[in-house]
């Protein structure tokens, strides 16, 4: 039986790239999206894509605690060992703090903290009776660097980080692995609009790659943080 991969918000950009380069190397995967459309097209391309492997797709909005936990209780429902978690559903939304509209670190929290906290919360169990897995949680450069107008996506990134060293102390007597993931900027959606060269850019297959590495070296070592940039430095 191929092995597990759970990615939380992976239709798209670093998501859906760490999901295809994971399933190109003989994994099965479980992901969540808020629009079912998106996970139903997404279902028949990589299984067309890739084939022999499994996509289970499950509607949730992870802002939301009662649906991350409805979608844990999907995944586990399926009754296989979880081999990888990758925590990486979120949003930016650009503004100052002292002028960014009320509500906006609620709702970024919400999506951005709140959803790991609760996804891991939800499958640890089984894996910590089985003493493996490793998980992933996407931050940001956003999460040892503040910029203008980052805002409260940066108090969220930063807290984020903060939840993955906290989640390594706590997970290393269980042979479990965690990883923090922090990329500078990357060709997704969240650029739509601005007018800058590719070349200023990661490629969301680019950090993809990167994690897929850091799980596959032998477990009796771990990559506590990556931190990637573009080449020709932060945007």
């Amino acid at each position: 039986m191929n092995k597990l991969i759970v990615v939380s918000g992976a239709t798209k950009g670093i998501g859906r790239a760490i999901v295809e380069e994971f399933l190109k190397h003989g994994f099965d995967a479980v992901i969540c999206a808020r629009k079912q459309a998106d996970l139903t097209t997404m279902k028949e391309e990589v299984e067309n894509k890739f084939i022999g492997a499994k996509l289970y797709i499950f509607q949730a909005d992870m802002a939301v605690k009662q649906q991350v936990n409805d979608f844990a209780a999907f995944i586990k429902s399926l009754n296989r060992p979880i081999e990888v978690l990758v925590n990486n559903a979120g949003f930016f939304a650009p503004g100052d703090i002292a002028t960014e509209p009320d509500g906006t670190l609620e709702s970024m929290i919400d999506a951005n903290l709140y959803s790991a906290y609760y996804l891991t919360r939800g499958l640890i169990q089984p894996m910590l009776e089985a003493k493996a897995g490793h998980i992933f949680n996407i931050c940001s450069i956003a999460s040892i660097k503040a910029y203008a107008n980052g805002g409260s996506y940066a108090i969220t990134k930063f807290a984020m980080l903060g939840l993955s060293k906290c989640l390594r102390e706590e997970l290393k007597p269980f042979d479990i692995r965690v990883t923090a993931v922090l990329p500078g900027a990357t060709k997704t959606a969240s650029w739509d609009g601005v007018d800058l060269p590719e070349d200023r850019f990661m490629s969301a297959e680019d950090v993809a790659a990167t994690v897929y590495a850091c799980n596959a070296i032998s477990k009796r070592s771990v990559v506590e943080e990556i931190l990637i940039r573009p080449q020709l430095g932060d945007i």
